[in-house]
């Protein structure tokens, strides 16, 4: 592996878009938002006393199926996911960052000479149908998120295949909560995601593999994503916390983040040229761009034997 890639990792809830990206489903259907995820709390509550172990993270992914069973989102398939995916508003400077970070590097004669490169992903507990459906889709390199299945293959050991159902999502066909989006950042990191011949479990030396943890940033909202800041941060590469503007409640929250040294540093969800959030960002890239130019550039240079010459 070159080693040349730079990866800018983004969580999209409360990072990207203000608020819940499932708003416009709730609106559709005409759901009270707040009602549905407090029914999403109290079922953690309800399993936990029947002695059921859940996922609190992707909870609501089996809530959804429940209510598209009941009639309450009928109809909901992966198509219309996408669809509500093209309603969602994103913060200022959105989706123009992503473009802008990978120009800063490519405009640049030095690093183009090795092909050195900004690649933007997305890692979201939130659904990938929707984060497909929305203006970002066409400017990031690969999207993690949870999935649906609308109609699952039947078995052939036998019985009777439950009959064709209409076009609704009835099975869920991944899931990612806040711990193991770490599994994603290890794809990135090994390759596994552009390559299908390596298994994200394979054993890879460090400088065997396809972006370096410290040639990677992290971006994300809350203390959910402490996992995935943690295995960035601890391994050399950066953190970014993302908190709405006028919100010191949530300001607060990301400078305990910054206290604490899960993050590198916070700023305003406001992506904008010339705001501290985009500065801090270029500025990043840049001087991962630059360190990956100068150890290549030196590698060259150690390798060049001394010219011989005439001797007196």
């Amino acid at each position: 592996m070159e080693q040349n890639i730079i990866a800018v990792i983004w969580d999209y809830d409360k990072t990207l878009v203000d608020g819940y990206m499932q708003a416009p489903i709730f609106s559709a259907y005409g759901v009270d938002e707040g009602a549905f995820w407090r029914e999403v709390e109290s079922l953690k509550r309800t399993y936990h006393e029947k002695g059921f172990r859940v996922n609190g993270d992707t909870l609501y992914l089996n809530h959804f199926i429940t209510c598209v069973k009941q009639g309450i989102f009928k109809g909901l398939s992966n198509a219309r996911l996408k669809e509500f995916g093209a309603e969602l508003s994103f913060y200022p400077g959105v989706p123009e960052i992503f473009g802008h970070l990978k120009k800063a590097v490519s405009q640049n004669e030095k690093y183009r000479a090795f092909n050195i490169a900004v690649e933007n992903y997305v890692v979201s507990t939130g659904l990938a149908e929707m984060i497909r459906g929305s203006k970002i889709n066409s400017e990031v390199d690969g999207i993690w998120g949870c999935e649906f299945i609308e109609q699952p293959i039947p078995s052939a050991l036998g019985g009777t295949p439950t009959a064709e159902q209409p076009e609704e999502i009835t099975q869920i066909g991944y899931a990612l909560d806040n711990t193991s989006k770490t599994r994603a950042l290890f794809e990135i990191n090994k390759g596994s995601n552009k390559f299908d011949s390596i298994d994200v479990n394979s054993k890879i030396l460090p400088e065997d593999r396809r972006v370096p943890f410290d040639h990677m940033i992290y971006i994300a909202d809350g203390p959910s994503d402490i996992p995935a800041f943690s295995v960035v941060t601890g391994n050399g590469g950066k953190a970014f916390a993302i908190y709405p503007k006028g919100e010191l409640k949530a300001m607060k929250q990301v400078n305990r983040l910054l206290e604490d040294g899960r993050v590198n540093m916070y700023g305003e969800a406001d992506y904008r040229t010339g705001t501290t959030t985009e500065m801090w960002l270029s500025e990043q890239v840049l001087s991962i761009a630059e360190r990956i130019y100068q150890k290549k550039k030196r590698l060259i240079e150690e390798s060049v034997s001394e010219v011989p010459k005439h001797l007196d």
